[in-house]
C-alpha cells in the first residue's frame, strides 16, 4: 500500500521569503524543507563552514606540507565508486597543484575489497611511497593501516563513514563522524572531505610562505569534480552541501569544468549551460561508477584528472559503453530476480535476501535499490564471490538502519557474517554461500523485530497541488535551477486529471495528454506500460522538455491512485 501525504510548510518562514522576492511557489516548498530565511539561501563560498572547523584538519595540513617540502612520494587509495573516484581525482589534482609528488591506487573491488586492507598495503608497497592517503575509507582500516605502520609508510586517513568500536593508528585522521569531531556538518561526501583537506593544505602553505615566487592554486577549480561526487554519494544535501554542489554547477553552467565532466555530460546529451544537480546524479554518477561496477575505476579517474579534450572524451565513451552494458546486465538481473519472487509472496516478509549465481556482483547494489523501491523493504542481494563466499549488498528504508540490523545479525549468530560495513541506508556484507539460508532466517528475525507492519507501507511525500497559474514553463526552469538531492527532495505535486489520450512510446513508457480545469498538459510515464483510468490521481514533477529545438512543460509522472 502506498500513501500519499503533503509536507507540511511554515507559514511564517513562506511569509519572510516571499517578503525577500522568492516565487511564492518556491518559497512554500522551501519553507516546507526547514528554510526559515533568506540567510539559508546564500550559496556563496564565503558562507562554508570554515575548514580549521574540521577536527584535526590542521594537522593533516602540516604533515602533507612537512611531506611535500621533504619531496616525499604520496599514494592516494581510493574506493571504487563516484565519491571515491572524485575524491581521488581533488587529492591528485589538488596535491601536484601545491607541489606534490603524488599517485594513486584504487582497488579492484573483484580483487581486493573495500578500504586499505593488508592486500592492497602490500600492493602499494610496489609502487614505494613514503605516505598514504586514503579517500573515502581508511576510517575502519585498523588491520591495513598497521600493516603500513610496519612497513615504514605513514597512513593519512581522510574519510567520512561511522568509525567501528577501534579506529586505526594513523598518523593523522580527519572524518566529520569520527568521535570527537564537532564540525557542524555530518553529511560531507568523502570528496568534500579531501576539499577541505586541501583548503587547509593551501592555507598552512601559505602560512609557510610558499606562494611567495607563484601563484596560489584555485581551488574553486576542483569544485565541479566535488559536486560530482556529494551528489553522486546521496549524502543529505545540508546548507554547506548545497553551497558546494551550487558552486559546482555554476563553474560547470559557465563551461569552466574539467574536461572529464563536460565530456561525461557530452556522451550523457546533456546541455553544459542548463545541467543541474539531477543531471550530475542520474547522468553522470552512474557512468563513473560503471567503470567500477564492472572494470576497473582507475579508468574514471583518468577520465577526471585528464586536461586533454580528446582523451576525455575517448575515455568517457568507454564509460558510457560500461553503462550500457551495467544496464543490461542488471535488465537481466531484474528478469532473475522476478522468478526468485515469484517463488514466495514478498508481502508476506519484512526482508527480501535474493540470491543467484548468474548475478554480477558489481550490479548488485543497483538491484537491491530497484527491488526495495518496488516492494518497500529492506533487501539484500547476493552474488558469487569466488572460493564460496557470496558478496552481498543492501538497502534499507527510513526506519531500519541496516548497518545496525547486520551489527545485531553478528551479535546473535557469531561468525555468521564474515565482514560488513555501511551505514543506515546501505550496506555491504560477505557470507559462505553455505550459510545463505540461515542468513535469511536470522536477518529476517532482526528485521520483524525492528518494524512494525505500518513501517512496510510506502509513503510518497508531495509538496501539494498546483494551480494552473503556477503550472508553467517559467515554474519548471526556476525550480530545475535550485539544488535538489537527498535529505532536500526535489519538489513532487498531487492532483487529478482527466487521461485525454495514452500512448505506449519506446515499447515501455506511456505518453499521455492530461486535463485540468479546462488546460491541456503533456505527461510521460517512464516504465509504464499499463494503461492509466480516468479520471486519475497524479504524483508528478514539473521539467522542461527540450524537442527539436523548442522548449515546453512536461510532467513526468511518478505515481498514480484511482479517484474515489
Amino acid at each position: 500500500m502506498t500513501t500519499v501525504v503533503t509536507r507540511e510548510f511554515d507559514d511564517e518562514a513562506m511569509a519572510c521569503l516571499l517578503a525577500s522576492g522568492v516565487p511564492r511557489t518556491l518559497a512554500r516548498i522551501l519553507s516546507a524543507r526547514g528554510i526559515r530565511s533568506p540567510d539559508q539561501l546564500d550559496v556563496s563560498l564565503a558562507g562554508l563552514i570554515p575548514p580549521e572547523r574540521l577536527t584535526h584538519n590542521q594537522r593533516m595540513a602540516q604533515l602533507l606540507a612537512d611531506a611535500i617540502a621533504a619531496k616525499k612520494r604520496l599514494l592516494v587509495v581510493g574506493d571504487y565508486d563516484a565519491d571515491g573516484a572524485t575524491a581521488t581525482a581533488v587529492a591528485v589534482r589538488g596535491l601536484r597543484s601545491m607541489g606534490g609528488d603524488v599517485d594513486f591506487l584504487v582497488p579492484n573491488r573483484f580483487e581486493y575489497g573495500y578500504g586499505l586492507t593488508p592486500e592492497i598495503v602490500a600492493l602499494a608497497a610496489t609502487r614505494k611511497p613514503d605516505v598514504i592517503i586514503t579517500v573515502d575509507n581508511g576510517i575502519a582500516s585498523v588491520e591495513g593501516v598497521d600493516a603500513a605502520n610496519a612497513l615504514g609508510m605513514q597512513v593519512l586517513i581522510t574519510d567520512h563513514h561511522l568509525p567501528g568500536e577501534r579506529t586505526p593508528a594513523a598518523a593523522c585522521m580527519i572524518n566529520p563522524n569520527q568521535h570527537g569531531c564537532d564540525f557542524p556538518s555530518k553529511h560531507l561526501a568523502g570528496v568534500g572531505v579531501i576539499f577541505y583537506a586541501m583548503l587547509a593544505l593551501r592555507a598552512e602553505l601559505r602560512s609557510r610562505g610558499a606562494f611567495e615566487n607563484r601563484a596560489e592554486p584555485n581551488l574553486t577549480g576542483l569544485l565541479d569534480i566535488v559536486a560530482l561526487g556529494t551528489v553522486a554519494d546521496l549524502v543529505r544535501l545540508d546548507e554547506n552541501n548545497r553551497i558546494l554542489v551550487e558552486q559546482g554547477l555554476r563553474r560547470i553552467r559557465a563551461d569552466r569544468a574539467c574536461p572529464g565532466i563536460n565530456a561525461l555530460l557530452r556522451v550523457a546529451g546533456r546541455q553544459l549551460e542548463k545541467v543541474t544537480a539531477q543531471d550530475l546524479g542520474f547522468s553522470v554518477g552512474p557512468r563513473l561508477n560503471a567503470a567500477g561496477r564492472l572494470d576497473d575505476m582507475s579508468l574514471g579517474i583518468a577520465c577526471l584528472l585528464t586536461d586533454s579534450e580528446p582523451e576525455a572524451l575517448r575515455m568517457a565513451q568507454q564509460l558510457h559503453e560500461l553503462n550500457q552494458a551495467r544496464r543490461s546486465i542488471e535488465a537481466e538481473m531484474q528478469e532473475l530476480a522476478g522468478i526468485t519472487l515469484d517463488e514466495f509472496d514478498p508481502a508476506e516478509r519484512y526482508s527480501l535476501s535474493l540470491y543467484h549465481p548468474d548475478w554480477h556482483q558489481g550490479v548488485i547494489g543497483i538491484l537491491a535499490s530497484r527491488i526495495k523501491e518496488r516492494h518497500h523493504r529492506p533487501v539484500i542481494a547476493f552474488a558469487p564471490a569466488g572460493g564460496g563466499i557470496l558478496k552481498g549488498s543492501g538497502r534499507s528504508i527510513k526506519t531500519l538502519h541496516m548497518r545496525d540490523a547486520l551489527d545485531l545479525v553478528v551479535k546473535r549468530e557469531p561468525g555468521l557474517i564474515m565482514k560488513f560495513g555501511g551505514h543506515a541506508m546501505a550496506a555491504g556484507l560477505s557470507i559462505m554461500e553455505r550459510d545463505f539460508e540461515r542468513f535469511v532466517q536470522v536477518f529476517e528475525e532482526v528485521v520483524a523485530e525492528s518494524l512494525s507492519p505500518a513501517d512496510l507501507d510506502a509513503v510518497i511525500e508531495v509538496d501539494g497541488a498546483l494551480s494552473n497559474e503556477e503550472m508553467h514553463l517559467q515554474t519548471a526552469v526556476k525550480l530545475q535551477q535550485q539544488v535538489w538531492g537527498q535529505g532536500f527532495p526535489p519538489p513532487d505535486f498531487f492532483d487529478v486529471f482527466e487521461v485525454q489520450s495514452q500512448r505506449i512510446v519506446g515499447e515501455r513508457h506511456l505518453k499521455l495528454s492530461l486535463l485540468k480545469d479546462g488546460r491541456q498538459y503533456d505527461a510521460i510515464f517512464f516504465q509504464q506500460q499499463e494503461l492509466l483510468p480516468s479520471p486519475v490521481a497524479l504524483v508528478y514533477e514539473l521539467q522542461s522538455n527540450l524537442y527539436n529545438g523548442n522548449e515546453t512543460l512536461q510532467l513526468r509522472i511518478k505515481h498514480w491512485q484511482a479517484v474515489d
